[in-house]
């Protein structure tokens, strides 16, 4: 990033993707919007990924600083994100000292194709160094660039409304007429390719991917070669391993029902408060199965070649992959934003989808899998981002019903919130603000990375001696003991504290981290001068 800065700043003026500002101590909020636009619009048009604002630094490239915290940064951010359609922010925001002067520079996205960024309802662009309106000219260049760009989109040459199933079409016409009921009559009166043009489905009569995907006959495939229409359901026992295995392909329509009937979605009993007689649920919810799977076939990234798995296991557990990255911010962005994403890997897939009644538009289908987990008691959904692909976890069971309906019950805790917590026990890294705001409403402690509930919750969720195991002994008790150790036997190693410390320290500290706890310890008692080493002998200090 330093170098970046060096590279920004060496540039003879200012461009169409790159602005200097003063930005002391403040910006103006809608300034600051209307460049997001026009750099954002500007990036796009250029064919770059990203442009950037560089935030004290005069127009001459001269350094004078800025003052601007944390804090008013998360407010900018907020308010772009507010304000600008479709809600963009900043990608990073990095600080940099240079010259004894703090520089900030923030990371702009491109538009997305086919989706021009407007602040407050306008459109801005730039002509050299110029801030002004995006010329309609060039809004539509980027308008465009949906279908142009959008691998389901295009059409299939060869293809005609033959190899498309009837079944399928069928099928589809009454899904369109559940999304469109006032005009039923008139839906039924369409021929074929009529419906097929109405729905979005096809583009002026001709065939594309997405008819090929949803619509087409199983040995339609190889029209999208070397795309793969496949979804593999595969049930694996507790061992993790396979005892049997299916694989389904077009018409994605009809195969989503096929899959989902595959699935075995046991029945799950437990006993709630309150009653002694058992309630009886679905181990896996039938809108999370629809809605999985869905949303599978929407943001696959079919450029990639991989398919579509589902993977069943005896334990309780089910598994939903798609290959391509998960385009929004985070899991957690979703569900707190609460709406529709602003871009979609698959547009028109994605409408054609929404039109046929598979999908919605609400944006809240992930956060109604969360609240369908949590009223159960079951574990929250476990997304796991990593390697190119989005795998979606749902356990169906309770595995330990206590802490999980007084965590449910806790009644100031957000859904949200919730999933932090969830991530934590988990293990799993949160967000340096995500850290902030459950430390200020005392809802985990420890350090980054090594957090854990807060005794708080512990007492609440009745997990209080979790707590202590996770957040073990604090450096004071640890350097007690090691004193009362060399006190006692005279001398030690540091692998004789080891021995005696390491299963005290935190669960959250894997075993280096808890060797590097007590060398620091030992290190802090030297420096006290109550301990000192020779050699790897450790003795209590003579002063002592």
């Amino acid at each position: 990033m330093r170098e970046l800065l060096n590279k920004l700043l060496a540039l003879t003026t200012e461009n169409e993707v790159v602005e200097f500002k003063e930005a002391k101590n403040q910006y103006d909020k809608n300034k600051l919007g209307q460049y997001f636009s026009a750099l954002s619009n500007e990036a796009n048009l250029k064919g770059s990924e990203y442009a950037w604002l560089v935030m004290g630094v005069k127009n001459d490239k001269s350094i004078v600083g800025t003052t601007i915290n944390d804090t008013q940064l998360n407010d900018y951010k907020n308010e772009l994100a507010q304000h600008s359609s479709p809600r963009l922010s900043f990608e990073l925001v990095t600080r940099i000292e240079k010259d004894g002067k703090q520089v900030i520079l923030c990371k702009i996205p491109s538009a997305p194709q086919g989706q021009p960024v407007s602040w407050k309802g306008h459109y801005y662009g730039r002509d050299g160094e110029s801030l002004g309106a995006l010329h309609d000219t060039e809004r539509d260049r980027i308008k465009i660039q949906n279908t142009a760009l959008d691998w389901s989109a295009q059409l299939v040459p060869d293809a005609t409304i033959d190899d498309l199933s009837k079944e399928a079409i069928e099928f589809a016409r009454k899904q369109y007429i559940e999304k469109n009921k006032k005009i039923e009559a008139e839906i039924l009166k369409w021929d074929d390719i009529t419906f097929l043009n109405k729905a979005k489905v096809c583009i002026q009569s001709k065939i594309t991917r997405t008819a090929i995907l949803l619509l087409g006959k199983p040995e339609s495939d190889h029209f999208i070669n070397p795309a793969q229409a496949k979804i593999s359901w595969i049930l694996k026992d507790k061992e993790n391993l396979e005892k049997d295995y299916e694989h389904f392909g077009c018409p994605f329509i009809i195969s989503v029902n096929e899959v989902k009937n595959k699935i075995r979605n046991l029945k799950y009993r437990y006993i709630k408060d309150g009653t002694l007689f058992p309630d009886e649920v679905d181990q896996f919810d039938p809108y999370i199965i629809r809605e999985s799977l869905n949303n599978c076939i929407a943001h696959q990234d079919y450029r990639l070649n991989g398919k579509i798995n589902v993977v069943e296991r005896e334990d309780g557990v089910l598994t939903f992959t798609n290959v391509g990255t998960f385009i929004p911010e985070s899991v957690e962005q979703v569900i707190k934003s609460d709406a529709p994403e602003s871009r979609y890997r698959n547009p028109f897939l994605s409408n054609a989808m929404v039109n046929l009644n598979m999908i919605d538009t609400t944006g809240s289908g992930i956060k109604r899998m969360f609240n369908i987990q949590r009223s159960k008691f079951f574990p929250l959904p476990d997304y796991d981002l990593t390697k190119v692909k989005v795998q979606l976890s749902i356990t169906g069971k309770v595995l330990d019903v206590n802490y999980a309906k007084k965590l449910a019950q806790m009644p100031l805790l957000t859904l949200g919130e919730i999933i932090l917590l969830d991530k934590v026990a988990k293990g799993k890294v949160i967000a340096d603000d995500e850290a902030k705001e459950l430390k200020a409403k005392s809802l985990i402690e420890g350090r980054k990375p090594n957090f854990h509930i807060s005794s708080t919750v512990a007492k609440a969720t009745g997990e209080k001696a979790d707590y202590i195991k996770q957040r073990g002994i604090d450096d004071g008790y640890c350097q007690k003991i090691i004193l009362e150790y060399l006190n006692k036997f005279g001398e030690a190693k540091r692998e004789d504290f080891e021995k005696v410390l390491l299963d005290k320290l935190p669960d959250v500290l894997d075993i280096q981290q808890k060797k590097n706890k007590i060398k620091n310890n030992l290190q802090s008692l030297r420096k006290q001068g109550l301990i000192n080493i020779k050699g790897k002998i450790w003795k209590m200090s003579k002063l002592k």
